[in-house]
């Protein structure tokens, strides 16, 4: 098979991250969010924010790992950020992603599990700022949605402000600041307990 022809393999394989429903509906929407629409949402978060940054990031290099941080969800589904990752559930998403990228070409396969590695790691300038902005959609559909998913999900405002501070702030310590008067002012109205 070309080169060519395994793109376009893995070009159909990655539609079933469109199947894979996560924890939020998006704002204004009464439906569940799927990670495709989330991959595409933070890459265009992390296109309008790459200015406040904390520190010099390569917008592209976000956005390729922002793109690629959720395909491992195509056969591990979605897992709610408030609860620890089990070894189960790491192993399962790590090796979903690499039966998914096994499609691809040696050398683009090892491009994105290179890139997905640096972002689990999250400890390049860039992943901090991709780790952050992978935040702030879930963050939004709750403090827009009256805290939908933190009351399914019973999450505690010590919850919600211990998993986000330091992710946020690690990436950007100004979208903290704002994302944090936001929980606030979802705290005083109730959709955040």
């Amino acid at each position: 098979m070309s080169d060519i022809e395994k793109i376009i393999e893995f070009v159909i394989e990655i539609e079933k991250l469109k199947a894979v429903l996560r924890q939020t509906k998006p704002v204004g929407i009464n439906r569940y969010e799927n990670s495709a629409e989330h991959s595409w949402h933070v890459s265009l978060i992390a296109l309008m924010l790459k200015d406040y940054a904390n520190e010099r990031i390569d917008i592209s290099h976000v956005v390729k790992m922002l793109l690629i941080h959720d395909l491992g969800e195509i056969g591990a589904g979605d897992q709610i950020v408030y609860q620890p990752l089990t070894d189960e559930q790491q192993s399962s998403e790590t090796q979903s992603l690499a039966q998914t990228l096994s499609i691809l070409p040696d050398k683009l396969s090892a491009e994105f599990i290179a890139l997905w590695e640096e972002f689990e790691e999250g400890v390049s300038p860039d992943a901090k700022f991709a780790k952050a902005i992978d935040r702030v959609p879930p963050l939004l559909h709750n403090i827009y949605g009256n805290g939908h998913s933190w009351q399914k999900h019973n999450i505690s405002k010590e919850q919600v402000f211990t998993v986000n501070s330091e992710k946020i702030a690690g990436g950007s310590h100004k979208l903290w600041s704002t994302i944090e008067k936001k929980l606030h002012e979802a705290i005083e109205s109730g959709a955040l307990k």
